[in-house]
């Protein structure tokens, strides 16, 4: 009789390690995307203000991110290291969500205080899930292939709930028929945390009752906060890895903030709403394309394609205006065919450098690994919010009335030209990475050899764990 195979993922526990993704990005992309708007045109927050506490809350990331990476780490319960802090965390995520969505009428200097408390508890639990949660990933199958499946399915359920966030506006307007008015405006955002706060807790908990963690006998206890991040100096493809997708995601979070000011204000077109969808609709058709291309001619390769076609596509909209709205529409899909895997193919490659990290001290320390890839991507997105809307706010943006030549300008550069300067660069860095799939098996073979009390060479250096 024949037996599955262990290295195969089955596709329920796909399912439910995925789903939290889902939801989360429900959450993530309003904040990123409208609730910028929302507050500086509805609520009445100052632009310049509401770009500075975007770029505190994110600095305040960068200290609790490796934080509850360190402590899921050390953390020690019958349920494991992770899924205790996903399940109660889902909790506070969805209250406070439901809280920053529906802020009170107001003085501007209450707002912002409004807005600020609720920005920085939110992402506080939300770190407090998404790390361990990130966290559970790499363990969940060590195979070279498997995982960029595993992260695929991941990261895909990651681009549909961008899908459903991005597209619950229009939604929730016609389902409700909300008028186009300040009321209208907060009547939209009050639905939409009603509908998707009892998902976040759903799916999250499904996840948690899915999947299984390693059992605590197999798991190190970890080295301290120090003495690890000076070991993690030593693990190169972590270090090559973590400063490319960096510098590429600060130029992917530009375009992610300003799309609405763009599309108002340089195109002079109302279609925000269907560029969005149209971006993240072809990301997911052309993910699984990329997981086949992926495991033909490695990760390395296929992220660095990915990046190109993502970066060159985007290029030409520096150049559009008025009226190029179906240019737009075409560059917007091009460069979306590679947007699916500059997020899921990342995310498999982190894997193996944490692995690199096992054979170099014996260690499983996934989550100080994610929490230092967590601050890299909330730093991306501060860079993005915090000073794409500071900068433009110094340039003379003024709400709802038609920009001045020079504020376009900004626009356009911030928007299309300072991305794919970052993303040239990030693609230059990755070249140098170093784990292939035979790189891999060997680091693999080194970390069980070591278990059996074999010590041998360095797999990095010599492809091999025996001397």
């Amino acid at each position: 009789m024949k037996t599955a195979d262990p290295k195969i993922v089955p596709l329920y526990k796909k399912i439910a390690y995925a789903a939290p993704a889902y939801a989360l990005a429900v959450v993530g992309i309003p904040i990123y995307v409208y609730i910028p708007k929302f507050y500086t045109d509805i609520v009445g927050i100052n632009v310049m203000i509401m770009g500075y506490i975007l770029l505190s809350v994110r600095i305040f990331d960068a200290i609790t991110d490796p934080a509850i990476g360190y402590i899921s780490d050390r953390t020690q319960t019958p349920i494991g290291r992770r899924r205790p802090y996903i399940a109660g965390g889902a909790l506070f995520i969805s209250l406070f969500m439901y809280l920053l969505f529906n802020p009170p009428q107001a003085s501007s200097f209450y707002s912002a205080l409004w807005f600020g408390v609720c920005i920085f508890a939110l992402f506080f639990f939300w770190t407090l899930v998404s790390v361990p949660y990130e966290s559970l990933g790499p363990e969940i199958t060590f195979d070279y292939h498997e995982r960029i499946s595993l992260f695929g399915m991941r990261d895909g359920f990651l681009i549909a709930g961008t899908l459903a966030a991005v597209s619950s506006p229009a939604l929730v307007e016609w389902l409700f028929h909300l008028p186009n008015t300040p009321q209208g405006e907060r009547a939209k955002f009050f639905w939409i945390a009603v509908i998707y706060a009892p998902l976040v807790i759903g799916f999250s908990w499904w996840c948690v009752l899915a999947i299984k963690e390693l059992p605590l006998k197999h798991v190190n206890r970890p080295v301290g906060v120090l003495k690890g991040l000076r070991k993690m100096a030593h693990n190169r493809p972590f270090i090559i890895l973590l400063i490319a997708y960096t510098i590429s995601a600060i130029g992917n979070n530009l375009p992610a903030t300003l799309i609405l000011f763009y599309v108002e204000y340089v195109l002079q077109s109302n279609l925000a709403d269907f560029f969005l969808l149209l971006y993240f609709v072809t990301g997911i058709v052309f993910l699984p394309g990329w997981i086949v291309i992926s495991r033909k001619i490695g990760k390395k390769a296929a992220w660095l394609s990915s990046m190109a076609i993502n970066t060159g596509a985007f290029f030409g909209v520096f150049f559009l205006g008025p009226g190029d709205a179906v240019i737009y529409g075409i560059l917007v899909f091009l460069s979306g065919v590679g947007f699916g895997a500059t997020l899921a193919i990342p995310s498999a490659i982190q894997a193996d450098v944490i692995d690199y990290d096992e054979w170099l001290t014996g260690e499983r320390r996934e989550g100080q690994y994610i929490g230092l890839w967590s601050i890299s991507k909330k730093l991306a997105a501060a860079v993005g919010v915090g000073a794409g809307l500071s900068i433009l706010g110094a340039a003379g943006y003024t709400p709802n009335v038609e920009q001045s030549e020079q504020v376009k300008f900004v626009l356009r550069t911030l928007y299309a030209l300072v991305p794919c300067v970052f993303n040239l660069i990030a693609i230059l860095i990755a070249l140098a990475y170093p784990i292939s799939s035979k790189v891999h098996e060997s680091i693999r073979k080194a970390i069980e050899d070591r278990k059996k009390g074999i010590y041998g060479i360095n797999p990095m250096e010599h492809g091999s764990s025996t001397v």
